[in-house]
């Protein structure tokens, strides 16, 4: 299955792989990567000859989060971030999905990656919740999803000050997750994918629901929460500006 920007691949052993691929956006949040990680991860979920999936991006970009015309759109009150659901495709993922972040992570494309079983990253690519740079506070659950992924002084540091960390600082900073060069990242969640698929599908669906089940059930009330102080935060004059005039850089 593909579409222009989002191509999914089966590889070997019941295993996929989703690549995204929007090079003009440099993948951020457009409508084809939103249309494409969607319609990808209900097809991986019709299907039970599937027990692992590897997500990628291309070249030096993973994610590169929301988009400077859908931040204005947002503004604008035309839609909120939940009407796009991105945070949780990988968590409902009924198998496990490990993500290859061989490239940048930008704000809501670092915290959509978060919410994979596995995580993998290179040491030379930018990693950061920059929501705070632009005036506003942090959706997508990353109220929940960055303490527990990268422990709270960690991610207390990363959402209020919004800087950007390569992945060998972060490695120096005790994450948990596997920091490689950038050419071994891919390469290395497939191969931890094959090992997953081995496992009989069953026992994998069976056991991520119980892993991560109390995390699904507690993340609406965290979103909830995001929604209500992002509200509070993002409709104001100045969060306009630094959308306009500091954005990307």
């Amino acid at each position: 299955m593909t579409n222009s920007v989002v191509v999914l691949e089966d590889l070997t052993d019941g295993v996929v792989q989703v690549s995204m691929q929007d090079k003009e956006n440099k993948n951020t949040f457009s409508e084809g990567i939103i249309a494409g990680l969607t319609n990808a991860f209900h097809a991986i979920s019709q299907r039970e000859d599937i027990s692992a999936v590897v997500l990628t991006g291309y070249d030096s970009y993973f994610s590169g989060g929301g988009a400077q015309e859908g931040l204005r759109d947002l503004y604008e009150g035309k839609f909120q971030f939940t009407d796009k659901d991105l945070y949780s495709l990988s968590l409902n993922c009924p198998v496990p999905v490990v993500d290859a972040m061989q490239g940048h992570g930008i704000g809501g494309g670092f915290v959509m990656g978060l919410f994979a079983d596995f995580v993998v990253l290179s040491r030379e690519s930018i990693y950061t919740t920059n929501f705070m740079k632009y005036g506003f506070t942090l959706d997508m659950g990353s109220t929940m999803i960055l303490p527990q992924k990268l422990g709270l002084g960690l991610a207390r540091e990363m959402m209020l000050n919004a800087q950007n960390f390569r992945g060998e600082e972060l490695k120096q900073r005790g994450i948990s997750f596997p920091v490689l060069a950038r050419s071994e990242v891919l390469p290395y969640a497939i191969a931890r994918a094959k090992e997953l698929a081995k496992k009989t599908r069953v026992s994998l669906v069976t056991l991520k629901d119980v892993m991560v089940g109390k995390f699904r059930q507690k993340l609406s009330s965290h979103i909830e929460k995001d929604v209500e102080i992002h509200e509070l935060t993002f409709h104001r004059p100045e969060v306009k500006t630094r959308i306009d005039t500091v954005f990307g850089r």
